[in-house]
C-alpha cells in the first residue's frame, strides 16, 4: 500500500515562499496497492499535479469526495484525464445536508469556467451510494459523516491488510449537533494504521473559528491516543500557518510520549 499526498492545505490554495516546504495546494490523495490498483481523495488543487502521475496505462479513474467545499472540489477542472476520451472517471460525492451530487461539475456551467460539463472528452459518471459499506476492486470502503457545516464523508479504507482513516475538514467538538460523536469516531477510527485527520486549529485560533467545520491538534491527537491508531498524519493546514510554525508543531509533537507516530503532511510525502 502506497499513500502520496498531493496536495494538504485547507480551505484555499496559498502559494509562496512561507509555505513552499509543505505545500499551498488543497486537499488530493493518491492511495494504491500491491494489486497496481488505486484511488483517488478528494479533488483539491492538488489533483492537477497528481493527474499527470497516475499509473501509465490506467484507464478507470475512482475519485471519493469528502464534501463539495472549493477546497475540495476546485482542481477537477485541470484534471489532465478529464480532457482524455480513453479514460472512464467515476467520482462518489460525500453525503452532504444539501442533497447535491453533481457539485464538482456545476463548477464549471456558465460563466465559471470556460469549458462545460458537456465539452469533456473522459466518461464521467457521478454516482451516489447509499449503503455506507461497499467495494471497489480489491478496497474495503466504510463511510462515516464528518461534523462539518454543510456535511460531507469521511472514509476508512482498506487494502493490502492495511486501513486507512480519511477525515478531513472534521470538527470534533462542535457547538451544534455533531453528525457522530466522539466515542464514534474513535470505534470508526479503531486500530486504523493511518489516521489521516483535520489539524486546522491551534486553541488561539478556537474562539474565532469555533463552528467552522475543523479541529483543534490536540482533539485529534485525543482521538489518535483513544482509537489506538498507528500513524496521526496532519492534514487540512491552516491556510495562515507557514512552513516554519509546521515545523515548530512537528518537532514539539516529536519529543512527546505518544505511542504512535506523528505527521504534518506535506506535498510529496509518500508513505
Amino acid at each position: 500500500m502506497k499513500l502520496t499526498f498531493y496536495g494538504v492545505r485547507g480551505s484555499v490554495p496559498t502559494p509562496g515562499q512561507n509555505t513552499a516546504k509543505y505545500g499551498g495546494n488543497t486537499t488530493s490523495i493518491l492511495l494504491e496497492n500491491n494489486a497496481g490498483e488505486f484511488l483517488i481523495l478528494d479533488a483539491g488543487t492538488g489533483i492537477r499535479s497528481l493527474g499527470r502521475e497516475i499509473p501509465k496505462g490506467e484507464n478507470e479513474i475512482y475519485i471519493l469526495l469528502s464534501h463539495n467545499h472549493w477546497d475540495h472540489i476546485q482542481g477537477f477542472p485541470y484534471f489532465d484525464p478529464i480532457y482524455n476520451p480513453q479514460k472512464k472517471i467515476t467520482i462518489i460525492p460525500g453525503l452532504t445536508h444539501e442533497n447535491e451530487p453533481n457539485a464538482i461539475l456545476k463548477q464549471m456551467n456558465g460563466s465559471f469556467f470556460p469549458i462545460n460539463p458537456n465539452e469533456l472528452a473522459a466518461t464521467i459518471s457521478v454516482s451516489p451510494i447509499k449503503e455506507d459499506n461497499w467495494e471497489y476492486k480489491t478496497f474495503e470502503i466504510l463511510r462515516c459523516k464528518m461534523n462539518h457545516p454543510g456535511g460531507g464523508s469521511a472514509y476508512k479504507i482498506t487494502t493490502d491488510e492495511v486501513s486507512i482513516v480519511y477525515a478531513t475538514d472534521n470538527e470534533l467538538f462542535p457547538p451544534y449537533p455533531v453528525s457522530t460523536s466522539f466515542d464514534e469516531w474513535v470505534q470508526f477510527s479503531r486500530n486504523a494504521d493511518f489516521l489521516i485527520h483535520d489539524g486546522q486549529y491551534l486553541p488561539e485560533d478556537y474562539p474565532l473559528k469555533c463552528g467552522w467545520g475543523h479541529s483543534q491538534i490536540q482533539h485529534a491527537l485525543d482521538l489518535a491516543k483513544q482509537a489506538q491508531v498507528k500513524n496521526l498524519v496532519f492534514v487540512s493546514h491552516d491556510p495562515d500557518r507557514t512552513d516554519d510554525q509546521l515545523d515548530k508543531l512537528q518537532s514539539e509533537l516529536e519529543q512527546s510520549d505518544y505511542e504512535f507516530r506523528i505527521l504534518f503532511a506535506y506535498e510529496g510525502l509518500t508513505l
